[in-house]
């Protein structure tokens, strides 16, 4: 298996690249900077797993819930790389990557929405449905179920942290059969941007 897998909906930046055995992480803080970032880390993460964007098999990229800026500047980079590669494209989402890094099968995976608003899946005994809530509402499902809640670094939130490089690697292995033509890729969004609410 030889895949490329990017993450750019969260404060870090994620890339995994699997060639055979081979497989390189590379998660930092970026401040928010993808835009400026993400080709130069992805030029080492290929160079260090010995893997050409020609080689890979297909390149798998998280369409969301995040930052609604970053997750465009992943679509985009992705798509522009599967048709320059004619590589098909794989869309996991944030709660994917977060499912896949917690073996657990009783957990709520939570990314930070931001003014005290989470978005959140349950799985197992946390069974919710994906979308968009408050924090006390994850916390009471928390105390019912008994479950934690995984998250993919520190959000202020009482959530454990989950390896997101792990997490994106497990989730682009499991779910490589649905990859597809890259024009299908789109932003999930949970809610609307701030800019949105504003008006």
């Amino acid at each position: 298996m030889k895949f490329l897998a990017i993450d750019t909906s969260a404060k870090a930046l994620t890339i995994v690249a699997v060639n055979g055995e081979k497989r390189v992480h590379f998660s930092e803080d970026c401040a928010m900077q993808h835009s400026v970032r993400l080709f130069p880390e992805l030029d080492g993460v290929l160079a260090r797993a010995e893997l050409s964007l020609r080689d890979c098999e297909m390149i798998a990229c998280v369409v969301g819930p995040g930052s609604f800026t970053g997750i465009r500047i992943g679509i985009s980079a992705v798509k522009g790389l599967c048709f320059a590669s004619a590589k098909p494209a794989l869309a996991l989402t944030s709660f994917d990557a977060l499912a896949y890094a917690d073996e657990r099968e009783d957990k709520i995976a939570v990314v930070d929405a931001g003014h005290g608003f989470l978005y959140a899946e349950g799985y197992g005994a946390a069974s919710l449905a994906r979308g968009y809530y408050s924090s006390e509402e994850i916390l009471s499902l928390m105390q019912k179920t008994g479950a934690p809640a995984v998250a993919g670094g520190a959000i202020g939130f009482p959530a454990e942290c989950a390896d997101a490089a792990l997490g994106l690697e497990r989730a682009a292995s499991a779910l490589f059969h649905r990859a597809g033509s890259a024009e299908l890729l789109s932003a999930l969004y949970l809610r609307r941007s701030n800019a949105e609410e504003g008006r």
